[in-house]
């Protein structure tokens, strides 16, 4: 950001450097080719103001890719007029003794500025144009087309053979085989004695005898010993 204004004003300070040089010289030619007091002031302004006008309108041209044959003459004379004023101030012409042509040609250019000066205010609004998409190097696919209907004939239902009818077989029920028993597997008396505590504790708490399930699982014992369990019940 710093580095965008530090551009900035070094591009303002060198215009005005130069444009108050350019409007010193043409003040000065004024003065000497015999136009005095304010008219003098008045030439480099009319000078600079065509010159910025030109530019502004060849580049709006340009843009909008019409011809800037018109704006850009105008812009080569105003730069013409503003650059002969420079030269002719750096000691090429003796400003004590200024040449007929040359007051003759700064006496007529407020007509010739006038001139310019309408010519480009009074010309046809540009407008840019949009810039089109560039268009795709491959082509588009055609969309393909729904396919015409074509008529089937339908023959008549009754002159159709009926359908066979096959009866199904009934299926015949499955009898699911009842898992078989595990064994039953010898505890240890320890593990026998607390089977019984543990059954006679629910027996005394609900009144019901104690599920063999339940013991083993309070024992943890795996399920496969749950016939073991019941067995000591």
């Amino acid at each position: 950001m710093r580095a965008h204004l530090a551009r900035v004003d070094a591009v303002i300070v060198q215009a005005v450097i130069a444009g108050a040089l350019s409007f010193s010289h043409l003040h000065d030619l004024a003065a000497a080719a015999g136009q005095d007091g304010w008219k003098a002031w008045a030439y480099p302004v009319s000078v600079d103001l065509l010159l910025v006008a030109a530019w502004r309108r060849m580049r709006q041209s340009q843009r909008a890719g019409q011809a800037a044959g018109g704006p850009r003459l105008w812009f080569l004379i105003a730069l013409a007029a503003s650059l002969g004023a420079n030269v002719a101030t750096a000691g090429l012409l003796d400003l004590d003794d200024v040449p007929a042509w040359l007051r003759v040609t700064v006496a007529g250019w407020p007509a010739v500025a006038f001139f310019g000066g309408t010519l480009l205010a009074h010309a046809p609004h540009i407008q840019e144009q949009p810039r089109e998409p560039a268009a795709s190097t491959t082509a588009a696919e055609p969309e393909p087309r729904p396919a015409s209907p074509v008529a089937v004939e339908v023959p008549d239902r009754d002159a159709l053979p009926a359908p066979l009818t096959v009866p199904e077989p009934a299926a015949e029920p499955v009898a699911a085989s009842p898992p078989a028993p595990a064994p039953a597997v010898a505890l240890p008396p320890a593990l026998v004695d607390r089977v019984r505590a543990l059954a006679d504790e629910h027996r005394s708490t609900t009144g019901h005898p104690a599920d063999p399930d339940a013991v083993r699982a309070r024992l943890g014992l795996p399920p496969s010993m749950t016939a073991s369990v019941a067995a000591h019940l």
